[in-house]
């Protein structure tokens, strides 16, 4: 028996903001269901924070709705927000505290006091690694574990959706494997997630769909299997050599049966294909025949990198930060 559609638990239609003559959202539409983890995937500058402030209230709309389940989320609305958590990506932490009185404080804002205050901070910390530093002021802590006590933070009032803005930006990559954990453990518990980021990487290891936005417009989304089957291959290798190819051995090599793409990587050749048995041997034989000694093969399957670059014509991080909006 087929296990019933979760409901759409935030509906975004529209979204239009404008900073002067520059429009930083332009249009954006989405759906997020229960249970489910977004990813709002684009470059800096691209209108991923901007989108996420219009949701979660803290930036007013030009144009456009947002709704959760199924109410409007505009005006007061203030029953619904307390069902979102916010994880900015603006560190909203007191360095003079320790991070249990930060929660405290937190909590605070939601109404929890006493006994329920103190389970929940306690869960919390520990969620995020942090039960041993309760006590320690966090001027003391590195920049990972400040993020992951501003995740702790968000999740005190047990929200059903919680939106992070890029929560993994500046930190080591210890750091980020062990947010990438707590926000695992989210999943499992059942929470719904939005997730803005432009590390390609992270969308494609924790999300179940990806919202694809660049200069302000959704340009795709769909699922990671969806969008790596936009591809016209699935298959990519950078064959590397001990000079730089000539016009003649690409063409060569474009020619070759099941060859989509052979172009310049460096001093060697990046090829796309569907397989990599025969038609990568081709490209071998071929290599030897005009007398070029192969150096190295890297060999790898679909990545989003390559489906932003088949959907906008640049890489993702060729876009330099552009203040609101980013």
């Amino acid at each position: 028996m087929t296990a019933p559609t979760p409901p759409v638990l935030l509906a975004v239609a529209g979204l239009v903001k404008r900073f002067g003559a520059r429009t930083a959202v332009d249009g954006v539409s989405l759906e997020i269901r229960a249970g489910e983890t977004l990813g709002l995937l684009g470059p800096n500058g691209a209108g991923k924070s901007t989108t996420l402030a219009m949701i979660n209230g803290l930036t007013r709309p030009d144009s456009g709705s947002v709704s959760f389940g199924g109410e409007s989320l505009s005006g007061d609305a203030s029953h619904l927000k307390r069902r979102i958590g916010l994880v900015p990506q603006d560190l909203a932490l007191f360095d003079e505290l320790s991070a249990w009185a930060n929660l405290e404080l937190f909590g605070g804002l939601f109404g929890l006091a006493g006994a329920e205050l103190r389970r929940r901070a306690d869960d919390a910390l520990a969620l995020v690694g942090l039960a041993e530093r309760r006590d320690d002021q966090v001027k003391g802590f590195s920049g990972g574990m400040k993020r992951r006590l501003n995740i702790a933070g968000a999740l005190l009032h047990d929200p059903e959706l919680v939106l992070l803005d890029e929560p993994t930006v500046g930190v080591d990559p210890q750091s980020r494997n062990a947010i990438f954990d707590n926000l695992e453990e989210l999943k499992r518990r059942g929470k719904t997630l939005l997730y803005t980021t432009h590390y390609m990487e992270e969308a494609e290891r924790l999300c179940d769909r990806i919202v694809i936005i660049d200069h302000g417009k959704v340009i795709a989304d769909d699922t990671p299997r969806g969008l790596y089957a936009r591809l016209p291959a699935s298959r990519e290798a950078i064959i590397g050599l001990e000079r730089a190819p000539g016009t003649q051995l690409l063409a060569a090599l474009r020619g070759i049966a099941g060859i989509h793409v052979a172009e310049p990587a460096g001093d060697g050749i990046r090829v796309e294909t569907d397989s990599f048995d025969t038609p990568l041997a081709a490209c071998l034989a071929r290599l030897a025949e005009a007398g070029e000694r192969v150096q190295s093969v890297q060999a790898g399957g679909a990545s989003l990198e390559r489906v932003f670059i088949a959907l906008t014509g640049h890489a993702l991080r060729d876009r330099p930060g552009e203040g609101p909006g980013a």
